[in-house]
């Protein structure tokens, strides 16, 4: 077989499907920077190729089996769509990913299998709101590493929390705050941790969890250690967040000046952000609180 640019597959492809540069580019990029993704002058976006490759009515592999010249793997590349639609909270899109791809053979390994299982959980519960089901599918993730759930690996406590926050999500909170216990023993208990997040995951979804069943005085040590580790690994993941999560606890125990300040601080980063839906949402917030 010979070995094509991603560019002039692309293009070929548009020609065979008898779409102009306008019909394909239409709600996935400008014209004349599909030009020059034809070209090979720019290289698309994960999210615009997988949109290139349904509107072509392709498989996304379709693209990495005929082609050489592109810059990731095509697991990696499922990855980083998989991140992406997480961030946007498109689990339909993650769904539809997972199935196109669970009997790929680039995925029996058993990490990468485990990651789409890992991912196939927390969407069976967001899309088919099947909670159960969704925890076993989890469960079955971390078995597949780990049988004995013992000194769990940093994915597998990653997939621990992510059942927490299942619980979480169904209002069973002291059962999510045992799981979130747990999880944080495990990172402690690393020698290293690779992705910082995955500890200011489990310390939001604590302090989350304690202020729902009231406990603000021990939700708060976990938001003001959440923003001490923000500052130490240098990373804006969950800043604003926990600024937030630390000012309701502050006006819940009366201290309703210290808690606006934090909550003020909370909505300013927001604002540099220009994340105009999180500001409304977190001021509506603010006004509820302070109206109790």
């Amino acid at each position: 077989m010979s070995v094509l640019g991603y560019g002039q597959v692309l293009h070929d492809l548009r020609k065979y499907k008898r779409m102009s540069k306008q019909e394909l580019a239409e709600g996935i990029c400008t014209e004349d920077e599909l030009i020059k993704f034809e070209k090979e002058k720019e290289y698309p976006r994960i999210d615009q190729l997988h949109n290139f490759a349904v509107k072509l009515s392709v498989d996304l592999s379709y693209f990495y089996a005929l082609t050489s010249k592109t810059p990731h793997n095509y697991t990696s590349v499922v990855f980083d769509l998989i991140n992406k639609y997480k961030r946007e909270r498109n689990y339909k899109a993650i769904q539809d990913i997972i199935k196109m791809e669970r009997d790929n053979p680039l995925f029996k390994e058993t990490t990468l299998k485990q990651y789409l299982l890992w991912h196939e959980g927390i969407c069976t519960y967001h899309v088919d709101k099947e909670f159960d089901r969704a925890k076993e599918i989890l469960y079955s993730a971390i078995h597949l590493t780990n049988p004995s759930r013992k000194n769990l690996a940093e994915r597998e406590i990653e997939i621990l929390t992510s059942i927490a926050i299942l619980h979480i999500e169904v209002k069973d909170y002291r059962h999510a705050i045992t799981i979130l216990i747990e999880s944080l023993a495990n990172l402690d208990r690393l020698p290293n941790i690779i992705d910082p997040r995955s500890k200011l995951r489990v310390m939001f979804a604590l302090s989350q969890a304690l202020t729902h069943i009231k406990e603000f005085e021990e939700s708060l040590k976990y938001s003001k250690k959440g923003i001490e580790l923000c500052i130490q690994y240098e990373t804006l993941y969950l800043f604003s967040e926990f600024h937030y999560q630390t000012g309701e606890n502050y006006i819940e125990l009366g201290e309703k000046e210290l808690g606006t300040n934090y909550i003020n601080t909370s909505i300013n980063f927001l604002k540099t952000q220009k994340n105009d839906y999180l500001v409304k949402y977190i001021e509506q917030e603010l006004e509820k609180l302070l109206n109790k």
